[in-house]
C-alpha cells in the first residue's frame, strides 16, 4: 500500500514538473518528449487536482488562465481516450451538455452569416449577424449556471480552480460579444471594414467558446461528479429555474433521488419551522419584529441587499421581485472574492480592506446597463464599539427616479 502511495505521489509530481516547465517556457513537443509515458495515462481529475495544487501553492491564476488551453492541448491524447459519463436527461450536467451542443450550432450559424455578411455587405445581410449573434448571447445562461451553481458548490469541498481559472475566460468571451455587437450597431464603420473586423473577432470567440466546450466535457464536468454528493446536484436542480436555461426549457425526466417520504417529512419541518419562526419576535433597537416580518420587509423595498460577514462570506441576500444582479441560494456560505469575476477581484478587496482599516466609510459605483441606470453602494456595518462587522451591499435601478420632475402630493391611479 504504501508502494503504492509514493508512486501515486511520484506521478503526481512528475505531471505537475511538467506544467510548470511549461509556464517557464519549454515547447509542447519537448514535454510530450520527456514525459511521454505519465502523458499517456493522465486522467482528467488528475489535471484538476494537479491545477488546483498549483494554484495553491502559489502559481498565479492568471497565469493557469493564459496557459490553459496549452494545458489541454499538453494532456488531450489521454483525455480523447476518455469515455464520456451517462448522464441521465435532465440532471444538471446533461443540460450543461445540451446547451453545449446547441451553442455549437449557434456559432456555425453566425460564422455563416458573417462569411454572407462579408460577400455582400449591406443592410439585411448585416441584421442576420445581428440577430445570430444575439441567438449565441443567450448562451450567457450557461456561464451564469456555472459562476453561481457549480462553481459554489466545488468551492465547498475546496475545489476553486474552476470558478478562478474559467470565470476569466468566460469574461473574455463576453467581451468578444459586447464587442461584435457594439460594432454592429456603430455608424461609424463601412460594413466591408466591418465585416473584416467581426471575422477576426468572431475566430477568437469561437476558439475560445470551443475549447470551453472541451474543458467542460473532459475535466470539469468529471472533476464535478467525482467531488459532489448526491445532495448537491439536488440542491442545484432545485436552484436551475432561478437563472434559467440556453436554449432549453426545463426537463422534467431527471427527478432528484430522495425518496418521496423523505421529500414529505422536509416539506412537513419547513411548514413547522416557519411556523414557528412567524411567531417569534426580535427584539430590536426600535421595536421588535418576527423573521417572517423582517424577509417580507426586505424583500419589499425596491433595492437589492446584500450581507458579507467579518470573515467575508456571504450571509443573506434579499430575494427583491426584480433583482439587477443574479443571485442564488448556491452563494450563502461562499467567499465573496469568489462571487465576482478575477478581473475585479482586486477592486472588492480593497474596498473590504479599507472598511476594515477604517479609512473608508462608503464606496459607491453607478453603471448603465440594459437601458437601466444602476447605483451600486456599498456600507461598513460596525458594532457600538467601531469594530468592522461586516459589509452590506446595496443595488437599486434609478432610472424611475432619475426622470421625477416637478411635484406629485395626490395619489393618482
Amino acid at each position: 500500500m504504501s508502494e503504492y502511495i509514493n508512486n501515486q505521489t511520484k506521478r503526481k509530481e512528475q505531471l505537475k514538473s511538467a506544467l510548470r516547465q511549461l509556464h517557464e517556457g519549454k515547447t509542447l513537443e519537448e514535454l510530450k518528449a520527456t514525459f511521454a509515458k505519465i502523458l499517456k495515462n493522465v486522467d482528467s481529475t488528475e489535471i484538476a487536482t494537479i491545477e488546483q495544487e498549483l494554484i495553491n501553492e502559489g502559481l498565479p491564476v492568471e497565469e493557469i488562465q493564459k496557459l490553459c488551453d496549452v494545458h489541454v492541448a499538453l494532456f488531450r491524447e489521454s483525455l480523447d481516450r476518455e469515455p464520456s459519463v451517462d448522464m441521465m436527461a435532465g440532471h444538471p450536467l446533461y443540460n450543461f451538455r445540451m446547451e453545449n451542443e446547441l451553442a455549437g450550432l449557434v456559432l456555425n450559424e453566425l460564422r455563416i452569416a458573417i462569411q454572407y455578411f462579408k460577400q455582400n455587405p449591406k443592410p439585411d445581410t448585416r441584421d442576420k449577424v445581428k440577430d445570430s449573434l444575439r441567438k449565441l448571447m443567450e448562451y450567457e445562461k450557461h456561464y451564469l449556471r456555472k459562476e453561481h451553481l457549480l462553481f459554489p458548490y466545488l468551492e465547498k469541498y475546496q475545489f476553486t480552480g474552476p470558478s478562478s481559472v474559467m470565470w476569466g475566460i468566460h469574461d473574455e468571451i463576453r467581451k468578444g460579444w459586447k464587442f461584435m455587437l457594439a460594432a454592429l450597431d456603430s455608424a461609424e464603420k463601412d460594413d466591408g471594414e466591418l465585416a473584416d473586423e467581426l471575422v477576426q473577432v468572431f475566430h477568437s470567440v469561437e476558439d475560445a467558446m470551443r475549447d470551453m466546450f472541451y474543458k467542460e466535457e473532459h475535466i470539469l464536468f468529471p472533476a464535478a461528479l467525482e467531488r459532489l454528493k448526491t445532495e448537491d446536484w439536488e440542491a442545484i436542480f432545485r436552484q436551475e429555474d432561478e437563472i434559467g436555461f440556453s436554449y432549453l426549457q426545463r426537463g422534467h425526466e431527471w427527478q432528484p433521488m430522495s425518496s418521496t417520504q423523505t421529500s414529505i417529512a422536509i416539506q412537513s419541518e419547513e411548514k413547522i419551522i416557519k411556523k414557528d419562526l412567524s411567531m417569534n419576535e426580535i427584539p430590536l433597537k426600535t421595536g421588535g419584529l418576527s423573521p417572517e416580518q423582517i424577509s417580507m420587509m426586505l424583500t419589499t423595498l425596491p433595492v437589492d441587499i446584500t450581507f458579507v460577514d467579518e470573515d467575508d462570506t456571504v450571509k443573506f441576500y434579499a430575494e427583491t421581485p426584480e433583482r439587477i444582479f443574479r443571485r442564488t441560494p448556491a452563494v450563502i456560505g461562499r467567499k465573496v472574492q469568489n462571487c465576482h469575476p478575477p478581473a475585479s477581484v482586486d477592486k472588492v478587496q480593497k474596498i473590504l480592506d479599507d472598511f476594515r482599516a477604517g479609512t473608508r466609510d462608503k464606496a459607491e459605483f453607478w453603471i448603465q446597463m440594459e437601458g437601466k441606470f444602476v447605483y451600486i453602494v456599498y456600507y461598513p456595518m460596525r458594532d457600538e464599539a467601531g469594530n468592522y462587522r461586516g459589509t452590506l451591499e446595496v443595488t437599486q435601478d434609478l432610472t424611475h427616479l432619475r426622470e421625477l420632475q416637478g411635484e406629485r402630493r395626490l395619489l393618482e391611479d
